[in-house]
């Protein structure tokens, strides 16, 4: 047993620090990759930073070639001069007006079609299915023209449900709610149709609340879009009563020369709402994206 312990001995001695080198080199390349993932953060919030900076620039700051990094003095003035000339509380209505309507319309009629798609078998499913994969494909300004005609033909045009009514119809949002529903087991349908559940009972108590990461992540994604839209509400509104921000900002150019501080300032006003949704939503946002997989 002695002579055992004795070779025993040394060879644990021998294999210990084998295993340090390798734990070095997992750290080293842990640092690196987050390394490398602030770096590309930092891009990423680099224009939001200059966006601010440029706020408080003056006007010949913020022209200055080369272009000025800091501004010699905080000047706000330009916050000033925006809600001056902008009707900054109209617009805040009609933007949180419009996507409030679209966000409620496209999570009840995504969430109605994804679960019939999901769910049921019926004649030409997979062929109505294709057609929502096709306009995916298709830009959303080729259907400007028929959405146009459209309103205008229900008298719709300079009003806030003109904004809304066309973004609650999202391909996007019917496939991410089809791709949640495909990855839930049948049997929670099979118990709860055992319990004496209709259809209806079992898509809104039982399988609803089991996609609400992919619901909440597709609210903040048509937040998003319906925030920053301006196409549309520049095609449909002439009126400044139905003006959203993102219209207003763009009215902030000049033909011939723009107040860049005025235009920043409103812009950094305008995606702080932004920020403080993604904010609240950021964990349901992943868990919903990581949750839809690619089952077909």
């Amino acid at each position: 047993m002695a002579e055992i312990a004795t070779l025993v001995a040394p060879l644990a001695r021998s294999g210990a620090p084998a295993a340090r080198p390798a734990g070095r080199r997992r750290r080293r390349s842990q640092w690196s990759l987050h390394l490398v993932l602030i770096m590309c953060a930092s891009l990423m919030v680099l224009p939001f930073v200059w966006q601010l900076l440029t706020a408080f620039k003056s006007v010949s700051e913020s022209r200055a070639v080369p272009p000025v990094l800091f501004p010699e003095i905080l000047d706000f003035g330009a916050f000033e001069r925006f809600f001056a000339t902008v009707p900054f509380g109209s617009m805040l209505g009609v933007s949180v007006l419009s996507l409030l309507l679209r966000v409620a319309g496209q999570l009840v009629i995504c969430t109605l079609a994804a679960y019939g798609f999901a769910r049921f078998r019926f004649p030409g499913r997979d062929a109505l299915f294709l057609l929502f994969l096709v306009m995916l494909m298709a830009p959303s300004q080729l259907f400007l023209i028929a959405q146009f005609d459209l309103m205008k033909t229900f008298g719709l045009l300079n009003t806030v449900p003109a904004i809304a009514i066309p973004g609650i119809f999202s391909a996007f949002g019917t496939f991410l709610l089809r791709q949640a529903f495909l990855a839930l087991p049948a049997d929670y349908e099979e118990a709860a149709r055992l319990d004496g559940a209709n259809a209806f009972q079992i898509f809104w108590r039982v399988m609803l609340p089991m996609v609400g990461p992919t619901v909440a992540a597709l609210a903040v994604l048509t937040s998003l879009y319906s925030w920053n839209d301006l196409l549309w509400p520049l095609i449909v509104t002439s009126s400044p009563d139905t003006m959203t921000l993102p219209v207003g900002l763009a009215n902030l150019q000049g033909q011939y020369g723009t107040d860049y501080p005025t235009l920043m300032a409103g812009s950094f006003i305008a995606s702080l709402p932004l920020v403080v949704i993604f904010i609240a939503l950021q964990r349901q946002f992943f868990a919903g994206i990581a949750s839809s997989g690619l089952k077909g």
